[in-house]
C-alpha cells in the first residue's frame, strides 16, 4: 500500500500550503521600485519548461499545496502561459487523491488582461492581484518607465467584465504617490475592488535610493483614518495582508507591512522562481534546487527530498530594513526574480 505523502510543515510547526510559482522574470513594465531600466534578464535556456512547471506544481500539491500563485515579472507575458493555466485549473476542486488546489491565481500588471480575462476564467482562476500604483497618465509612464495606463485600466475593466475579482496591490511611496493614495483606494472601492497598500521592499540595485521612496504604512495609516472610519477586519486571502473595512467607501482594504509589521510568525509559503530555485523566506538566501531535482532521473524521488529540506532550512523571519541613504539591498536578487 502507498503511503500518503506528509503535509509540508517547516521546522516551527507553520504548515505551508501556499506556493508563489514564477514563469518568468520578464516584464513589459519597469517600475523604478522593481528593477532598473536596463534589467538584465535570464537567458531563456535557465528558464523551467512550463512541463516542469507544472511537474513542479504538483509536487507541491501531492503535499498538501491547497493555493497556487502564478507571477512574474509579468507572467502573462510568457508565451503558452495559458497551457499551464489550463493544466493547473484541473487540479482546482480535484477529487483525484493525488491532492487538490482549493485556489489558482495569479499577479499581473495588467497589461495583457484584455486578451487573457476570459480565459483565465475559463481556466478556473477566480480572482487576481493587479499591481496599480497611480492612476495618474504621466506619473504612470514616469514610474513605470512605460505608457501603459490606458491599458492597465482596460484590462482590469476586462477582468471585472469576465467575473474576476479583482484586488489592487499598491506600492506606498513617499513623494510619488502618497498625496494619491486616497484617491486610488476610492476609485477601486467605487469599481468593487479590494485594496492593498504595501511597503516599498529592500530588495535588488534600482536606479535610486530606496529610503528617498520609503513610506511607512503606519503613517499612511494614520493619515487615512483622519479621513475615512477604519474597521479592523478578520479577512485574510491567504496571504501577509491584515485588512480594514472603510465605513464611508464601503469597500476592504489591507496593509503589507514587512517592514515597521513583522507578520512572519504565520508565513504559510514559499517561493518557486522561473529557474526551480525554491526560495523559503522573501527575505532569505536559503534555497533549495528544484530545477536539479525535476530534471534527474528519478524527479519524484528527488522532489520529494528536495521539498523537505526546504521545510528543514525555512527560517523563523526575515530582517527586512532601511534605515539610511546609501544602504545596501537587503538581498542581491529582484522581486522580479523571486516572484512577486
Amino acid at each position: 500500500m502507498t503511503s500518503t505523502p506528509s503535509l509540508l510543515v517547516d521546522g516551527f510547526q507553520r504548515r505551508v500550503s501556499y506556493l508563489r510559482l514564477s514563469v518568468t522574470d520578464r516584464c513589459d513594465l519597469r517600475c523604478q521600485y522593481c528593477m532598473p531600466e536596463r534589467m538584465q534578464f535570464l537567458p531563456r535556456a535557465e528558464v523551467l519548461t512550463l512541463e516542469e512547471l507544472h511537474r513542479i506544481s504538483l509536487a507541491f500539491i501531492e503535499r498538501g499545496v491547497t493555493k497556487i500563485r502564478l507571477t512574474g515579472g509579468e507572467p502573462l507575458v510568457r508565451r503558452d502561459m495559458m497551457d499551464l493555466v489550463r493544466a493547473l485549473g484541473r487540479k482546482v476542486g480535484a477529487n483525484d487523491g493525488q491532492g487538490h488546489l482549493e485556489e489558482l491565481t495569479l499577479t499581473t500588471n495588467g497589461t495583457r488582461l484584455t486578451e487573457f480575462a476570459d480565459d483565465l476564467r475559463a481556466s478556473g482562476v477566480r480572482r487576481i492581484n493587479v499591481s496599480l500604483d497611480t492612476l495618474d497618465p504621466a506619473r504612470f509612464a514616469e514610474l513605470s518607465r512605460r505608457d501603459r495606463l490606458t491599458d492597465v485600466l482596460n484590462g482590469i475593466a476586462a477582468a471585472k467584465e469576465a467575473g474576476l475579482k479583482v484586488k489592487i496591490n499598491a506600492v506606498a511611496l513617499k513623494g510619488v504617490n502618497e498625496g494619491e493614495l486616497p484617491d486610488l483606494i476610492a476609485w477601486a472601492h467605487g469599481e468593487g475592488h479590494d485594496v492593498t497598500l504595501i511597503e516599498v521592499m529592500p530588495l535588488g540595485e534600482v536606479d535610486g535610493d530606496r529610503i528617498d521612496h520609503y513610506l511607512p504604512l503606519t503613517a499612511v495609516r494614520d493619515e487615512l483614518e483622519k479621513r475615512w472610519t477604519l474597521t479592523a477586519n478578520g479577512h485574510t486571502s491567504g496571504g501577509p495582508a491584515r485588512y480594514v473595512d472603510v465605513a464611508e467607501t464601503g469597500g476592504r482594504l489591507g496593509f503589507i507591512t514587512p517592514l515597521t509589521g513583522n507578520f512572519c510568525e504565520g508565513c504559510n509559503r514559499v517561493r518557486v522562481t522561473a529557474t526551480g530555485q525554491l526560495y523559503a523566506c522573501l527575505g532569505g538566501r536559503e534555497q533549495v534546487d528544484l530545477r536539479a531535482a525535476v530534471r534527474s532521473p528519478d524527479p519524484d524521488t528527488a522532489l520529494s527530498a528536495a521539498l523537505n529540506l526546504a521545510m528543514a532550512i525555512k527560517p523563523e523571519r526575515h530582517h527586512f530594513a532601511i534605515r539610511e541613504k546609501g544602504e545596501a539591498p537587503a538581498l542581491p536578487r529582484h522581486m522580479s526574480v523571486t516572484g512577486g
